[in-house]
């Protein structure tokens, strides 16, 4: 499939058809995480699993840790 960008305001987008959607399982709100290698632009469903677990790990760290965060930002 050949696909061209969109004008959308300053920015270009590029529409994922209905069948590219219904493959990938997403929907318009799911979240998706863009990379690319330098050649390729690579689009895909984000881990949200993932980032719930870091987010998670990153609120106890701080609760736990809120003195010493404290004392070196001092």
């Amino acid at each position: 499939m050949v696909k061209t960008l969109t004008k959308h305001g300053n920015s270009y987008a590029l529409v994922i058809d209905k069948p590219i959607m219904d493959l990938l399982h997403i929907q318009p709100d799911t979240q998706l995480e863009i990379s690319t290698d330098g050649k390729c632009l690579q689009i895909r469903p984000a881990d949200t699993a993932k980032q719930e677990k870091f987010q998670k790990v990153m609120d106890e760290t701080f609760v736990q840790y809120d003195e010493a965060f404290k004392k070196l930002a001092q």
